[in-house]
């Protein structure tokens, strides 16, 4: 039997990780108070919607900033697989506080469809939402390719929070443009509606990908048919493999399989042809680990991975 280093894997990106999660929580709080500037200067419903989501922000910021600390810690006695799911606690967390703040979003847009509010200073409004837009939309883009080279579930979950952060005030922007042509001002607490049903989807999918990876969901069929492949490229010597098992954790991939070898073959011959296996799959597989368990002939299945 042959098992992989269990040590997550280190390098200056994951050593950069909690600094920008950090950094995060610096870029959510001026957003916030760029935005709260817009809605108390112009009153409108669909900016106040937008200057809540940024509190929210705020908030889940902190969640990742936790959640990425605990996450690159070494194994340990009490946690020898790791601390990566603190990430997904993360992440629910986040998905959760979207749902509400839709939630506070809807009811506002409903006050003021009953009461129709007058928009002052538009242009002041736009003006400064534009800017938190643009602000958003470039952390954005940093967090979500940070967090995929470095498969950071918290990271990458800020990084599309933030983004639907950006498609939502770029709705406002143009809703309130429309609504300062038109004069209709039944347009502002629509367009703080459609932002909350928006946010409602995007807060749903996010909670529901983080419970996945809580549940020890196992890699995609692609994934899978590519690990598969290596497994059979790579064995030459072994008979076959059989019981592929996966599960994912944060930016860590757990692959085990049983690997049949002639009952003949020695230890030492058995143990070069798992440890051929191991690099081959950490080549292909960032941060996987890997459990071989070696059998003799006899527990042959002749099924399962064909060794090329």
């Amino acid at each position: 039997m042959s098992e992989a280093d269990q040590r997550p894997p280190t390098g200056r990106g994951i050593d950069y990780m909690p600094w920008i999660a950090a950094g995060s929580i610096a870029v959510a709080v001026v957003v916030m108070g760029i935005k709260y500037v817009a809605y108390v200067r112009t009153g409108s419903v669909a900016l106040y919607s937008d200057a809540l989501e940024s509190i929210v922000n705020v908030v889940t910021a902190i969640a990742a900033f936790i959640a990425i600390r605990i996450s690159v810690r070494p194994a340990d006695r009490h946690h020898q697989f790791g601390h990566h799911k603190a990430e997904y606690f993360s992440a629910v967390v986040e998905g959760a506080l979207i749902i509400v703040a839709a939630i506070f979003i809807l009811r506002e847009a409903w006050e003021a469809l009953q009461q129709p509010r007058t928009i002052e200073q538009p242009g002041f409004g736009l003006m400064l939402s534009g800017l938190a837009t643009v602000i958003n939309a470039a952390w954005s883009a940093c967090l979500m390719s940070f967090g995929r080279k470095m498969r950071s579930p918290a990271m990458a979950a800020d990084g599309w929070h933030l983004f639907t952060d950006v498609i939502t005030s770029v709705g406002v922007i143009i809703g309130l443009a429309l609504s300062m042509v038109t004069g209709w001002k039944f347009l502002d607490p629509l367009l703080a509606a459609a932002v909350a049903v928006y946010i409602l989807y995007a807060g749903w999918r996010l909670a529901r990908d983080s419970v996945s990876g809580l549940m020890d969901v196992a890699v995609t069929s692609e994934d899978s048919r590519r690990i598969r492949g290596i497994i059979s490229s790579n064995a030459e010597g072994a008979i076959e493999a059989h019981d592929l098992r996966t599960r994912s954790a944060g930016r860590v991939t757990f692959i085990e399989f049983h690997l049949v070898v002639p009952g003949t073959m020695a230890v030492a011959e058995a143990h070069r042809i798992c440890d051929r296996l191991e690099e081959a799959i950490g080549m292909e597989v960032p941060g996987a680990e890997v459990l071989i368990h070696v059998e003799p002939e006899g527990e042959a299945r002749h099924r399962g991975i064909v060794v090329v």
